[in-house]
């Protein structure tokens, strides 16, 4: 792969940041403007939208609870962040294990900003940006361990969408 495809891949998630906890607003939102929210965060990652009816998918089979008068609040679009991220790697029933998991051994904002932290710095590590990567966590629980698992096969995949279509670029680029 050449330097500049390489520069051009890792430039994609040099600047990825989800909004931690607090910084989600508590307003509540619809279904709509929930699934923009999380596709506009995670749209530098490809393939990791939400949309109304997978929310509302979500809902039915118990991973998030009910919106209150149609709106979704900061607790449930925290793990929807979630969901996104990483329903590429794990089946519903897995991702319901996890998130009641979850909610018997963290409370919902340490786990979520624990999973940021984590995850871009687990990207930042992948793509080269960084030289090293050093966990946020000074506790080693088989719950944190399950968690970092999830990450790195999550972001594993988003580095090998992102290559493969560089390459697949690379090649247009050759034959055009």
């Amino acid at each position: 792969m050449r330097e500049e495809t390489k520069r051009r891949i890792s430039a994609s998630v040099e600047t990825f940041r989800l909004p931690r906890y607090a910084e989600i607003p508590n307003v509540g939102l619809y279904l709509e403007q929930a699934a923009k929210y999380i596709g506009e965060y995670l749209a530098p990652l490809g393939d990791t939208a939400l949309t109304p009816s997978m929310i509302s998918n979500y809902v039915k089979k118990g991973l998030i609870p009910s919106p209150v008068k149609k709106q979704y609040s900061r607790d449930q679009i925290a793990y929807l962040f979630f969901i996104a991220v990483a329903k590429s790697v794990l089946s519903l029933d897995a991702l319901a294990g996890f998130l009641q998991l979850q909610r018997r051994t963290y409370p919902l904002e340490t786990a979520y900003d624990y999973f940021c932290r984590e995850y871009e710095g687990l990207l930042r590590f992948t793509f080269d940006l960084e030289d090293t990567f050093d966990s946020d966590s000074d506790e080693d629980s088989d719950e944190k361990r399950l968690l970092f698992t999830c990450i790195v096969a999550a972001v594993q995949k988003v580095y090998l969408e992102k290559c493969l279509e560089a390459v697949a670029g690379e090649a247009e680029e050759v034959s055009a």
